[in-house]
């Protein structure tokens, strides 16, 4: 019984993190990467649909994004979605594909990203102790119903907080690889 409160609460902590990774992947770091167009939607024959599935998106160097649609008709519906999409990068459309340039960081900005990292962080530490709080909470439910002893709570309670401590440490780790990422020129 209390194996299920732990696969449970180990179920959602791997979610809190997988949520963490793709929270951090929007945060710009001054490096083209494909994940920052994802917010991009573009009118494609009446339908809002995500830019990668109208075109085909590239880096072909660290500060530029070539997109090639499957068809030159949506040129203008791409530039406008990009336009929309507040993303802070002018297309540049030459008839055939759309390129666009990652502006520069300034360091005011880079450091402005680096606390939202922070905020990210502390939002899915935050999470991952309220998965655990409800998991000892599931385990002291199962002690006063007498479904387990005392000492299978007490070794349960001390197994979800090494669960928690290790993921806390994951969230921590990611952190800071995406802060050096962005605070690194």
């Amino acid at each position: 019984m209390i194996e299920t409160s732990k696969t449970n609460a180990k179920a959602k902590m791997e979610k809190a993190v997988n949520s963490l990774i793709e929270e951090l992947k929007k945060v710009r770091t001054g490096k083209a990467q494909v994940s920052m167009l994802d917010a991009v939607r573009v009118n494609y024959y009446g339908n809002l649909s995500p830019l990668n599935q109208v075109a085909s998106v590239s880096t072909p160097d660290a500060t530029t994004f070539l997109i090639a649609p499957w068809e030159t008709s949506i040129l203008k519906e791409i530039e406008m979605g990009i336009v929309k999409s507040d993303i802070g990068m002018a297309p540049i459309n030459d008839g055939k594909v759309i390129r666009l340039k990652v502006p520069a960081l300034t360091e005011e900005r880079r450091k402005d990203l680096a606390k939202q990292v922070k905020k990210i962080a502390e939002d899915a530490r935050v999470a991952v102790r309220l998965i655990r709080r409800d998991a000892n909470e599931e385990v002291k439910k199962l002690l006063k119903d007498k479904a387990v002893s005392e000492d299978e709570a007490k070794k349960g309670e001390a197994d979800i907080q090494k669960l928690t401590d290790d993921t806390i440490k994951k969230v921590d780790q990611l952190t800071d690889e995406k802060e050096k990422s962005i605070l690194t020129i």
